[in-house]
């Protein structure tokens, strides 16, 4: 893995940081809206619903890897907001926006294609705006390149 700390990183390196962090926010994504559109919750409720999943899944996946690499708890939640709070938050932002703005995907079911529809091309748009930013961070030593220390 090409991880240079303040100089060029690899478009291959911030690919994958976003795939990493795509493959939580996801996660916690699909859960929260299939959650909210199960229970007809208003739109508030099931994107916040969704949006604090994201989270909870992002973080629980870096969580795993860096326990499992040996560090303590304390370290290793340390390690997971350091490497992963930047890169969800503009997943979220955008992932989110998207969807808000695709005409009647707010009120699309879960058997609409539209719901399915409008959530994959929001994750397209998230992961192409998200991965430039990853690469930003990661060529300075931010973000998921403080993960790959402990890899």
């Amino acid at each position: 893995m090409s991880v240079r700390h303040g100089g060029e990183t690899s478009w291959g390196t911030a690919a994958r940081a976003t795939l990493h962090c795509l493959t939580g926010c996801a996660f916690g994504e699909i859960l929260g809206l299939v959650i909210g559109t199960a229970f007809a919750w208003h739109d508030v409720p099931t994107m916040a619903t969704a949006i604090a999943l994201a989270f909870v899944f992002g973080y629980s996946l870096t969580l795993y890897a860096v326990l499992r690499a040996g560090l303590g708890v304390k370290a290793a939640v340390k390690v997971a907001l350091t490497a992963d709070t930047v890169s969800i938050v503009v997943m979220e932002a955008v992932d989110n926006s998207v969807v808000v703005l695709v005409p009647g995907a707010l009120d699309a079911h879960l058997t609409d294609f539209l719901f399915w529809g409008a959530l994959a091309l929001a994750f397209a748009v998230a992961f192409l705006v998200t991965t430039p930013v990853n690469r930003w961070m990661i060529a300075r030593g931010r973000g998921h390149a403080v993960l790959h220390e402990h890899h």
